[in-house]
């Protein structure tokens, strides 16, 4: 008999899977947005902040609204610069003149008339020769540590010198056992099961080829890695070896296992990736066991541990997770980590510098002066956006040089002004509120308690920042705020953005001067999320008749000609369609023209993308397709048509006449 059990409905309101249903918030983050909000301190939020600046004529009638025009931005003249989506900038154009697919709920991937997708990898692909072919009914962590794993996120192409090649860097952010185990009992996992959940989280590196147009994957190529839960990562910068980092595994507080919860990711101008380790919390149990006198237990809550139990119930089989017997296991998590892709015996490095928080985006831009700018975004509700700027200059000759560039240099926080400015705030221990007097005794504990410095800053609260990006051709940095419903009426009112944002928005900000390494920049809204119907939808100004909803935008990616590319992760729950992807010029008369060009399956996000450095192929990730039921009875069975649905990478690419070039 077919179980047609369901994941019990919790409070989903604001949740990073929103739409997706309960058993997002479970696994990916712990539910953590059934709970109220971490950050506890008065502030300002960003809607109260957008309330004072704009009005609501100027913010939804006019592209041309004064009121939230971005000051233009002068051209770039640095020596390098980072390039997001591909190699070689070519500026505007070509436009975006593929048809629009219409959103559906359909269990296939839909992409435009004249294009074509397949799967590339999916869940439990063998990655080297000595690997085991997939085996839903035996499947082992030994042999998922040699597989391709679960839950697929952010995706990075990095070419080789190999005409025709390149490697795929994955993120494999979180599993779903109840769609991975038949007749999963979530209140008796079993050990085996646990261990194979843990070698399922990490990245894989893998080695793609081209042939006769189409992309396929090299099982057992010398490039391919797979780093997991369990897999020794080094600790660097200034907080490596301070006390709160130090376990009874490691009495060094330097060398840390594994990676938990790798969302998304960046691309460095040095060949390497940053992947970012988000909502680590969940994996965690027993605040509730430690006395409420340890300042340890306060940053523990600030990013919402547990107090009992955690929903994985790792804890019982790993004695790292719980607590009441580690307490300092946590810190070691919530750092962005960097990695070699094209060293596949080379040792990952978390880089402490650059704060601890739930990393989405490591998005990172080379200054004129040659520093190196990286922005990311805290998820969280009421959370922060944050950037660090290095301290030594990128060397563009030689690759190694760079090694410890990231453990050095500035980490600020931004603060978002009425009148369309703002200034990003240093979090530099002695400086302003982060001083002994107030309890921040070094830089070391500055970046440990990121998330308590930013609040004592006085950062603005914003709707969940996830990834933010930075355009290729105009040089404006572009920030995605998912939703937040749990924003209340008293927060907005009738001229600003909306309570209950379930939708989200993204803001378009401008660094003065096109300098990543600057302290003030002007900011507008470029886009609020929504039903075109809504009268607070918003689309850069561009009329709104025709065009189809967003919801929820979580990844962006950038092509060659500067336009957007938006990745969403919640649209079942809100539009009532499955999660796609979106392409919209960000420049021109097309400016805000919203245009859906890829849809997923029920129950899966589509969680993040890269495109080739030709832009001639377009990666997605299909992350937790079916799920909302279980592996007895799914709702989706991508993407083999069987009752087994894989996460999977998919590809698609051009196949009609003309230019090959995605969104052509």
């Amino acid at each position: 008999m077919r179980d047609t059990k369901t994941i019990p409905i919790l409070d989903t309101a604001g949740c990073a899977g929103f739409g997706a249903g309960a058993a997002t918030c479970r696994w990916k983050c712990g539910s953590q947005c059934a709970y109220p909000a971490p950050n506890p301190t008065p502030g300002d939020t960003f809607a109260g902040v957008l309330r004072r600046f704009a009005g609501r004529r100027a913010l939804l009638k006019s592209a041309a609204a004064a009121g939230v025009a971005l000051v233009a931005a002068g051209a770039a003249t640095g020596p390098v610069r980072a390039e997001t989506g591909g190699a070689g900038v070519q500026g505007p154009g070509p436009t975006l003149d593929f048809q629009p697919i219409t959103l559906n709920t359909e269990d296939r991937i839909t992409v435009p008339p004249g294009y074509t997708s397949r799967p590339l990898i999916r869940w439990g692909d063998p990655l080297f020769d000595d690997a085991p072919p997939f085996n839903p009914d035996f499947q082992t962590a030994t042999a998922q540590a040699r597989q391709f794993g679960y839950n697929n996120d952010s995706i990075g192409f990095f070419a080789l010198p190999v005409a025709e090649r390149a490697l795929l860097v994955v993120n494999h952010e979180y599993t779903n056992p109840e769609l991975m185990f038949p007749g999963y009992d979530d209140a008796n996992p079993t050990a085996e099961q646990v261990d194979l959940e843990l070698a399922a989280h990490g990245i894989s590196v893998v080695e793609i080829v081209r042939t006769r147009g189409e992309w396929s994957y090299v099982a057992s190529s010398r490039s391919n890695r797979r780093m997991t839960a369990e897999t020794p990562i080094t600790i660097t910068g200034p907080a490596a070896g301070h006390p709160w980092l130090q376990t009874s595994e490691d009495s060094s507080g330097t060398a840390v296992r594994g990676m938990l919860n790798n969302c998304s990711a960046g691309k460095t101008p040095w060949g390497t990736v940053l992947t970012c380790e988000e909502n680590f919390n969940q994996y965690f149990a027993n605040t509730d066991a430690m006395p409420d006198s340890d300042p340890r237990k306060t940053v523990h809550t600030r990013l919402g541990l547990p107090g009992g139990a955690s929903e994985r119930k790792w804890e019982r089989f790993h004695k790292r997770f719980d607590l009441a017997r580690e307490p300092n296991e946590p810190f070691r998590f919530g750092w962005v980590v960097e990695i070699d892709p094209y060293d596949p015996s080379s040792t990952a490095r978390k880089r402490t510098a650059l704060g601890r928080f739930k990393h989405e985006a490591a998005s990172i831009v080379v200054a004129p002066d040659g520093r190196a700018g990286v922005y990311m975004g805290d998820d969280e509700r009421f959370d922060y956006v944050y950037k660090f700027v290095t301290a030594g200059r990128v060397n563009v000759s030689d690759r190694t040089a760079n090694r410890d560039l990231l453990d050095s240099g500035t980490l600020y926080v931004a603060r978002f002004h009425d009148d369309g400015t703002g200034d990003w705030i240093p979090l530099v221990h002695g400086r302003g509120p982060l001083t002994e007097a107030n309890g921040f005794t070094s830089q070391a504990d500055v970046l440990i308690r990121t998330r308590l410095a930013a609040d004592a800053a006085g950062a603005t609260k914003m709707d969940r920042p996830e990834d933010i990006e930075v355009n290729p051709v105009n040089r404006r940095v572009y920030m995605a705020m998912t939703n937040n419903t749990r924003r209340t009426a008293a927060q907005v009112d009738a001229a600003n953005p909306r309570a209950n944002n379930r939708d989200g928005h993204i803001i378009e900000l401008a660094e003065n001067g096109d300098d990543a390494t600057a302290t003030h920049f002007t900011w507008s809204i470029f886009m609020l999320c929504g039903e075109p119907e809504s009268e607070t939808s918003y689309f850069a100004g561009y009329a709104k008749t025709g065009l189809q909803p967003i919801s929820s935008p979580d990844n962006l990616i950038f092509d060659r000609a500067g336009n957007l590319w938006i990745f969403t992760d919640g649209q079942p729950g809100t539009i009532k369609k499955n999660d796609a992807v979106f392409a919209v010029a960000v420049e021109g008369p097309e400016r805000g023209n919203l245009k859906p060009f890829l849809s997923g399956v029920p129950g899966a996000e589509t969680a993040a993308g890269d495109l080739s450095d030709d832009n001639e192929a377009l990666f997605v990730s299909i992350q937790h397709p079916a799920e909302g039921r279980t592996a007895n009875n799914p709702v989706s069975t991508f993407p083999d048509g069987t009752n087994v649905p894989r996460p999977s990478v998919v590809v698609a690419w051009k196949t009609g006449l003309g230019s090959k070039v995605i969104g052509t």
